[in-house]
């Protein structure tokens, strides 16, 4: 009785092409479920938690909501950096904010948080990371949009910030 022959035999043999897609599906779900897990804690290790800290001396407006002057902190709430958190603690604020990260050509020298001002009103337009080509450039709003409607001068005003 030849009992390698036969366990050999069969070790090897592949399900009818009828099932195929059936074993397909049921290693396909694992796979899917395995990578929607891990993706977010990849992405998580490579973005790393930067939280910047900086003091603005004047008050501003991220999108539609109007802070107070005062020393905020910045970091992403969202892998990618897509939302923002702003908080300043001492006066009780903290809002979300959506930002598009994009690639400059140099890296930055330092921490800085970049606002536009037209006169007495300012609006957070970016943050910038040390060491780091990548910029969150923070959208328009419609308040700021209607100032350049109107043809106002905007001088970009970049504040200093640090790593917390």
């Amino acid at each position: 009785m030849d009992v390698l022959g036969y366990v050999a035999q069969y070790a090897i043999k592949f399900p009818p092409i009828k099932k195929l897609g059936r074993y397909f599906m049921k290693y396909a779900k694992r796979m899917l479920a395995l990578t929607l897990i891990a993706l977010p804690i990849l992405a998580a290790a490579q973005m790393g938690t930067k939280r910047i800290q900086g003091q603005v001396p004047f008050s501003f407006m991220v999108g539609t909501k109007h802070v107070p002057a005062g020393k905020y902190t910045v970091e992403a709430a969202t892998p990618g950096g897509r939302v923002l958190v702003i908080r300043n603690v001492a006066a009780g604020e903290s809002l979300f904010t959506p930002a598009m990260p994009n690639l400059a050509k140099k890296a930055s020298g330092s921490y800085a948080l970049v606002f536009n001002k037209y006169g007495d009103r300012a609006f957070l337009t970016g943050i910038k990371l040390a060491g780091d080509r990548t910029i969150y450039e923070i959208p328009q709003s419609r308040a700021e949009a209607e100032l350049r409607a109107q043809n106002a001068t905007a001088t970009e005003e970049v504040l200093l910030a640090s790593e917390k």
